[in-house]
């Protein structure tokens, strides 16, 4: 394990991630965390230009101009920490701070802002106003997109009655395989953070935290939500949330306060101190928040109020299982139901890596599971022809399961690659499919990895492997019948 360490910093590698902690004032630690990354950044940059130029046509720089307009002087006046902790990383990784901040609020312009955007910047673009909705067409399916599977369960549901709580991150392979960081955050003032994500990120992104108030957090995306408003952006109430709320009632008020509907979620919160957890469907004009200390609460890109589905979304999926969202929710309340009285991290990992596809009924690694294998989907069951394509390089990226036993040690477990361990080889997935073969540049190998539990370094790395039987997850070679068009199991 190659260990750098500078004053108010540490980095190293384990499984698949990149370990960093870093503490102090927000400049001292930012810069600290800006140094340990400055060569990452060359190659996250790099990654960006492509992913914006392909994807809207235009430059990342139009990007981190407009956050200059519209971001910056906001965090700067209301958020001055995070603003410096920001500057602070710049200084270190020879960036600018506007760049800094886009990159931060990478998904708050890409989806929100840019559906949204002032006519002038418009014109900027388009040399007029468009008639039509232009910005917002861009993006295949139109709204926010689909990221992440979770569960939260506590009481009956769980083998100990405490809480328990798993998440993958799914995401385009391209952005996705950047958030392979496991951030510590020991700030001066307020709550210490643990968190995986994406690099030089003042929040986590994909997300999954804990923090030393005991409380446990994560979330999936709203898919196609549509609704947005330039308020406070997600990156600064949900880490003002992580340092400075201490309940689940500090969680609420600090999301809902300046809410722009930017990066709508899901939230599932769990709060070990007394023993209860939280789900806030945050939309814009509309939220539903529900609570309990006996029940679970799933997350699978589609909202069950119906003032944000049918008001602020489109295409939502909520009760189509040939589409992930409506495949996932029976499956999830499946599992939980199948687990009830059972649930601890084991199980929590099985449930992150399960393959059953619910349209089908059958074992199917595909976009409808769990565990999403886009990369394995031939889609032609798909019920909205504008969302991903066949074969699409995107699906889990990760695995990440806690309890109240680990987060009171400020502990998690973490598994790089995917939820399930099936490796992705570029090279070999790029020579079935061509028709991603201009993207094998950007892609990186993803092979097999252990699950690893990191917690926040005092001094020594305690963080170990686990290796248990859920690292040995045995998958069926799936096949394409030419003849019916139909994915089957090999092994049936």
């Amino acid at each position: 394990m190659n260990v750098i360490k500078i004053k108010n910093g540490i980095r190293y590698e384990q499984n698949g991630w990149i370990y960093i902690s870093i503490k102090g004032s927000p400049i001292e630690r930012g810069y600290a965390y800006g140094k340990l990354v400055k060569d990452d950044m060359i190659n996250v940059k790099r990654i960006v230009e492509f992913v914006i130029y392909n994807d809207f046509g235009i430059n990342w720089k139009f990007f981190i101009d407009a956050t200059e307009k519209y971001f910056s002087p906001k965090i700067k006046k209301h958020f001055r920490e995070f603003y410096d902790e920001m500057s602070g990383f710049a200084k270190g990784a020879n960036m600018s701070i506007h760049e800094v901040i886009a990159w931060n609020n990478y998904f708050t312009l890409t989806e929100g802002w840019w559906a949204n955007m002032p006519d002038k910047e418009k014109k900027i673009i388009y040399g007029e106003i468009p008639t039509t909705s232009s910005s917002s067409s861009s993006r295949e399916g139109g709204g926010s997109q689909e990221r992440c599977t979770a569960f939260i369960a506590v009481g009956d549901w769980t083998h100990d009655g405490k809480i328990v709580v798993a998440h993958n991150n799914f995401s385009n392979f391209i952005d996705g395989q950047l958030a392979k960081y496991v951030i510590d955050i020991k700030p001066t003032n307020g709550n210490r953070i643990l968190m995986n994500g994406f690099p030089g990120w003042i929040w986590s992104g994909t997300d999954f935290f804990i923090t030393s108030a005991g409380i446990i957090g994560t979330e999936t995306t709203i898919g196609g939500f549509i609704a947005y408003k330039n308020n406070i952006p997600i990156s600064c109430r949900i880490r003002q949330a992580m340092q400075y709320g201490n309940d689940l009632d500090d969680y609420e008020k600090i999301l809902l306060k300046g809410n722009s509907g930017d990066y709508a979620n899901s939230w599932l919160f769990g709060d070990t101190n007394t023993n209860e957890i939280m789900r806030i469907e945050l939309g814009l004009r509309f939220h539903n928040t529900e609570r309990t200390s006996n029940g679970y609460f799933i997350g699978f890109n589609a909202p069950y109020d119906p003032r944000i589905r049918n008001l602020e979304c489109v295409h939502t999926g909520f009760d189509d299982i040939r589409r992930h969202q409506g495949s996932r929710r029976v499956r999830l309340e499946d599992l939980m139901d199948e687990h009830k009285g059972k649930i601890n991290l084991s199980i929590a990992k099985e449930i992150l890596a399960d393959h059953y596809d619910v349209y089908l009924k059958t074992e199917n690694p595909c976009s409808r599971t769990c565990c999403a294998h886009y990369e394995m989907d031939a889609r032609e069951y798909m019920s909205d022809q504008s969302r991903p394509k066949p074969f699409q390089p995107r699906g889990a990226v990760d695995g990440n399961v806690c309890d109240t036993n680990q987060a009171k040690k400020m502990s998690f477990e973490l598994r790089w690659g995917n939820s399930c361990g099936i490796p992705f080889d570029k090279d070999k997935f790029c020579k079935e499919h061509r028709e991603w073969e201009y993207l094998k540049e950007y892609l990186e190998d993803r092979p097999t990895q252990d699950w690893t539990i990191f917690s926040v370094y005092d001094g020594k790395i305690k963080n170990k492997t686990n290796k248990n039987k859920t690292n040995k997850i045995k998958t069926n070679k799936i096949k394409t019948n030419k003849k019916t068009k139909t994915l089957k199991n090999k092994n049936k």
